[in-house]
């Protein structure tokens, strides 16, 4: 059974990343696909949130917005050096199949 979870990987990530995980049956995408590389983290956040994708990054300045940002599809955040692609990759799949889109609505989770 497929995610409800779609996610939107920030350019701070590997596109590797979102790849292995569309070969997972994960519906995801990175900024790069997208091809905007460079954009401002507003406009990613808000981008993720218009688009219904929970966000997955690396980068703290996603978590202050949460606190400031009245609504969003949600935050996936984890340590880039802590974790290999490959970590990522199982840790997203598996949030992706625990979780569906409504439970990550203004959430936040570590990886």
């Amino acid at each position: 059974m497929p995610s409800s979870i779609r996610l939107y990987v920030d350019e701070n990530l590997s596109p590797e990343i979102a790849r292995q995980l569309k070969l997972r049956g994960v519906d995801a995408v990175s900024v790069r696909d997208l091809d905007l590389l460079g954009e401002t983290d507003d406009n990613h956040f808000v981008r993720a949130s218009k688009m219904g994708r929970v966000l997955v990054t690396s980068d703290e300045d996603f978590l202050i917005m949460t606190s400031t940002q009245s609504e969003h599809a949600g935050i996936i955040y984890g340590k880039q050096q802590a974790h290999s692609i490959g970590d990522w990759v199982k840790g997203l799949e598996l949030i992706c199949f625990v979780y569906n889109a409504d439970d990550m609505k203004n959430r936040v989770e570590f990886l």
